[in-house]
């Protein structure tokens, strides 16, 4: 079977007049370092450390802070609600959720229709942790070296790179 052409391809042709695979450029592609998902991978990590830096005197995980982000928004959302705005699923979720509670910052109710679902509330102390967070996105965003206008481009491009690929693992 004959590869394609040199015109069809845009490589330079060989004798055979068949395009010719550039060696190095495909090396150069699968460098770990060339690779997109790596260097999200990696800023995920980064962004991981300096949160545990900036939410630990408070006794915040990450994924705790997430939590309370939602509900900030939206207070006594369910369980499923919340996981859906985190893309976390419930087994994640709940042992998350009963160290927020244990740690006085939220409670779980029942539907007094429907036990099965379980509603998350703020408590007074949740609640005030919204005022002395309130600086973390800002020092969080500081720690990037990029300014506001470079974190908003960066913001949205992550978003469309997100939905671009949630779009095509749908079937």
């Amino acid at each position: 079977m004959s590869g394609p052409t040199a015109s069809q391809s845009g490589a330079a042709p060989n004798q055979a007049g068949l395009a010719t695979v550039d060696t190095s450029s495909q090396q150069d592609r699968q460098r770990l370092d060339n690779q997109l998902c790596f260097a999200v991978y990696a800023a995920a990590h980064a962004f991981g450390r300096a949160y545990r830096n900036l939410l630990g005197r408070h006794e915040l995980t990450y994924p705790q802070y997430l939590v309370l982000l939602v509900l900030w928004e939206e207070d006594g959302l369910s369980v499923k609600e919340i996981g859906n705005r985190l893309f976390l699923d419930s087994g994640t979720l709940t042992p998350l959720l009963k160290r927020l509670e244990a740690s006085g910052r939220v409670r779980r109710a029942r539907d007094r229709v429907d036990e099965r679902q379980v509603s998350i509330f703020l408590t007074p102390a949740g609640q005030k942790l919204r005022d002395v967070l309130a600086c973390i996105p800002d020092e969080a965003g500081e720690l990037t070296g990029l300014d506001v206008q470079g974190r908003q481009n960066l913001l949205n491009d992550l978003i469309t790179l997100r939905l671009g690929l949630q779009g095509g693992l749908l079937p």
